[in-house]
């Protein structure tokens, strides 16, 4: 899908569709969506730009990303998308920034982008520049991930606090497993995410200081200003997201070091019991012999002698057991 975005008397016009040449040279935000072979030719021939294909996006030697063709800036980096619904990735988006226009190409849609497409319509002034819209975007991107951040930490923190709580309690041994395994699958899904979201600010990050490098050229002097902001806001998230990353790797190893625990403990428990009951299964087996000569088979008093004995070296074990602290 091609849609453009056009500044025409102080509003913002938003087109979909192939349109004249001439129109789309005019449009300031150029966004393509899984572009058709058609859209992307359309756009090399009113822009006179070569179109970076979904291959080529793919490829992670930083060369390949980011790149100068004649005027234009190409730039690739990964973005995190999805996280709303559940269904969380990465996908490589290229900004194509040229004196004129600013073309996008994408193959999915993270909520930053949605958010200010609907802002653009609202804040012509966003679209002045192909230079502001892709700053603003990068302040749309990163307000995102911030909001995801902060989700992903107090997440974690109610697992983690679920988890203890659980740990402590005295409950059910399947209520308590339950409980821990929730703990555990949020755990790992605030790793992947964080783990993500770094990702997104070490792209950024990249492009920042190729845009920065090449900022007398390619961004208007009214926006530098935009750049450092930019930069400082992604070094913080990006110092956020490896604490986040780092807690939630220790929440881990605390979770399963809880989890062997419980399984140490049911462990013990059939330990002691077989080892309680193997005296008496002893001097069961002795007596279950069919010799001749036993003098207590014939006596009155030997069966209950047997249970007796059989009842003392199995407490026997156990009040051991009690007095070295293993029960």
């Amino acid at each position: 899908m091609l849609t453009s975005y056009t500044l025409a008397e102080g509003r913002t016009t938003v087109h979909e569709g192939i349109r004249a040449p001439d129109e789309l040279a005019r449009a300031v935000w150029i966004d393509l969506l899984n572009p058709s072979p058609e859209e992307e030719r359309a756009v090399q021939a009113a822009l006179h730009l070569e179109i970076p294909t979904r291959e080529e996006m793919q490829e992670i030697e930083s060369s390949s990303r980011l790149y100068r063709e004649d005027d234009a800036l190409f730039l690739t980096a990964n973005f995190l998308f999805g996280v709303e619904g559940g269904e969380y990735g990465s996908t490589a988006i290229t900004f194509v920034l040229a004196s004129s226009n600013l073309v996008t190409v994408r193959y999915a849609t993270p909520k930053a982008f949605s958010v200010f497409s609907a802002r653009c319509q609202k804040a012509p002034f966003l679209v002045g520049s192909p230079d502001g819209v892709m700053l603003h975007l990068f302040e749309q991107i990163v307000d995102r991930l911030a909001d995801v951040l902060e989700r992903i930490g107090a997440d974690m923190d109610s697992a983690s606090q679920a988890a203890f709580r659980s740990a402590r309690a005295k409950v059910k041994a399947n209520q308590r497993d339950a409980d821990l395994r929730e703990a555990l699958i949020t755990l790992g899904q605030v790793g992947e995410v964080t783990t993500r979201a770094s990702e997104t600010l070490l792209g950024l990050t990249r492009i920042l200081t190729f845009v920065g490098a090449e900022k007398a050229t390619a961004v208007r002097k009214e926006n530098q200003a935009l750049i450092k902001t930019l930069v400082r806001d992604v070094r913080s998230l990006a110092d956020y997201a490896s604490f986040l990353n780092n807690k939630a790797n220790f929440l881990l190893d605390a979770v399963l070091g809880i989890l062997n625990v419980e399984q140490n403990a049911i462990i013990k428990t059939f330990t002691v019991a077989s080892v309680a009951l193997m005296p008496p299964t002893l001097i069961a087996s002795i007596y279950g012999m069919n010799f001749r000569h036993m003098p207590e088979l014939e006596s009155g008093w030997g069966y209950p002698l047997a249970l007796l004995l059989m009842v003392v070296s199995a407490v026997l074990p156990i009040l051991y057991f009690k007095r070295k602290g293993w029960l």
